[in-house]
């Protein structure tokens, strides 16, 4: 199954194929490299949302005007969270490591639909186009927020057309993404590969492209609702014409919250990669990820109410909502204590990875517990609609997805590339953008605690100190983001040449060169040792 560095056969990156120069990238149906547009793509939108969220909290470090009207704030905050969800935190993992490494970790060739994984690249890009051009055309940037909430979506001024169908095409990249990994793992597993012989991250990818599938047609569905609502006048949404608001927030959460799994489900199965690579040990608890990644997206699917506490739901479903939010804790509790057994007693490799996969567990553990308070009926009416709920949300969202594709970036990095990283300014990256996250979100939590409302361009002078400080925040995090991407960038450069297994990896993905041959493997290979004892 494994091949010298030496192998005749070129690698993904100087195949000579039918085209040339950039067509032989963006024309290309190879897995690899179409990982690697998405990676540059999303790369390129992260440092554009990342930067639109450092101007609005320069905005907040102090009352009143600073650097924007409120005009500009609201477009702004719109255009960060709609690149950030749909262009970035949704796709991330699945679209890049997920289109790299899982047909390799399986034992495949390449994924079962080829040029349907090029058109959603292609589906990607178009609809993130759409958004920006809405930025700079019609009456006005939008300007309700990403999550286009009626009434405001509607009877806004703002350019929302262009917006809603991006974001309605970008879905159609996720489900043509989730279709081909369902599809690939059922139908290409390497002989001998059964469903409990999988690695970890593959299975993870197997639980989103379900979400992926299933729950994505329903936020289609619902942006072409609003698109009727503003071009035809339907009422679906609009009280005045008989329509409910209340029914958009049903529909929207009902996608984006299973929306939530998407992002963090494959971030999880990172880091059940990289913690056993550096403890030198096989993961504590297969079956029980496994199962725990299952049950995850399965009840996912069932607690959407719990952003809708206060919009006056019956205590019935007041009650149920808030059990199910406890409920879908216990899965992710699980991974947490199978990968803390996993270190017990391990024979631990401090390298940056797994400086990574740490960070992962502080922040995440941070927004699994403040999740819980806002699943509690009485904490949540105090703290809904808070900078609480924002710092939740990006402990979740930007802590857990962004440290584990940090993480993910740093791990598959040398078989990526085919090169190594600077490690000193890695681990200096690493402490600098940890330092400012910190800083940023933590002090979030204390001023909703206070009672600060989220999505506000001014504030009382109350909130003065914490904002300072979180914007102090936002400003370190942002330096040790740039820290971060110039390393890896100048490593692909300047990088020692990377060993076909530089960590000591037992899954497939190091049995082959670095970086990857055009076909992954001269021969299908043949398993026949359990998961993580494929050598």
């Amino acid at each position: 199954m494994s091949r010298e560095n030496n192998t005749v056969e070129p690698s993904y990156l100087d195949y000579k194929g039918k085209y040339k120069g950039i067509f032989s990238w963006i024309l290309s149906t190879d897995h690899k490299r179409i990982a690697i547009l998405y990676l540059f793509s999303l790369l390129a939108f992260f440092a554009t949302g990342a930067t639109l969220g450092l101007l609005m909290k320069l905005e907040l470090i102090a009352p009143g005007k600073t650097i924007m009207t409120a005009q500009t704030y609201n477009a702004f905050f719109t255009l960060h969270g709609i690149i950030m969800i749909f262009a970035v935190v949704i796709p991330g993992l699945p679209a890049v490591f997920g289109n790299f490494l899982l047909p390799i970790m399986i034992g495949a060739k390449d994924v079962a639909f080829p040029r349907l994984n090029l058109l959603s690249w292609y589906f990607y890009v178009a609809g993130v186009t759409l958004v920006l051009i809405s930025q700079f055309t019609g009456q006005g940037p939008p300007d309700t927020g990403w999550t286009f909430y009626a009434p405001y979506s509607f009877r806004t001024t703002g350019n929302m057309l262009p917006a809603v169908f991006g974001a309605f095409v970008l879905g159609f990249s996720s489900i043509l993404t989730g279709l081909n990994f369902l599809v690939t793992i059922h139908r290409m597993r390497a002989p001998g590969m059964t469903w409990l012989k999988m690695p970890l991250f593959p299975w993870t990818l197997y639980a989103t492209g379900w979400v992926q599938l299933l729950a994505t047609p329903i936020i289609g569905i619902t942006l072409l609702m609003i698109i009727a609502e503003r071009t035809l006048h339907i009422g679906f949404f609009d009280p005045t014409l008989g329509g409910d608001p209340l029914l958009y927030q049903h529909l929207f959460w009902t996608y984006s919250h299973p929306a939530v799994y998407i992002m963090i489900l494959p971030a999880m199965g990172a880091i059940s990669e990289i913690i056993p690579t550096f403890c030198h040990k096989t993961i504590f608890g297969y079956k029980f990820i496994v199962a725990s990644s299952i049950a995850i997206a399965f009840v996912g699917y069932f607690i959407w109410g719990h952003h809708m506490f206060t919009s006056g739901m019956s205590g019935t479903a007041l009650y149920t909502f808030s059990l199910l939010t406890f409920l879908v804790a216990i899965p992710s509790a699980i991974k947490v204590f199978n990968w803390i057994a996993t270190m017990y007693k391990g024979s631990i490799d401090l390298q940056t990875p797994f400086y990574w996969a740490l960070g992962f567990l502080f922040v995440f553990m941070i927004g699994g517990f403040t999740g819980l308070i806002l699943g509690s009926l009485a904490t949540d009416i105090h703290l809904h609609n808070t900078h609480f709920v924002v710092s939740h949300f990006h402990f979740i969202v930007f802590g857990g997805t962004g440290f584990a594709f940090f993480g993910a970036m740093h791990y598959w990095y040398p078989k990526i590339t085919g090169k190594m990283y600077d490690t000193r300014w890695a681990n200096t990256g690493l402490i600098i953008f940890f330092a400012g996250f910190i800083t940023l979100y933590g002090e979030m939590i204390f001023l909703g605690m206070k009672g600060m409302p989220r999505r506000y361009y001014d504030y009382d002078e109350v909130f003065h100190t914490g904002n300072i400080f979180s914007s102090l925040g936002a400003i370190v995090m942002y330096f040790g983001l740039a820290v971060i991407i110039i390393n890896l960038i100048a490593s692909l450069r300047n990088g020692a040449k990377a060993p076909s297994d530089p960590w000591g990896g037992k899954t497939l993905e190091w049995t082959i060169p670095s970086p990857p041959p055009v076909e992954n493997f001269d021969e299908i290979p043949v398993i026949t040792k359990g998961p993580y004892n494929y050598k």
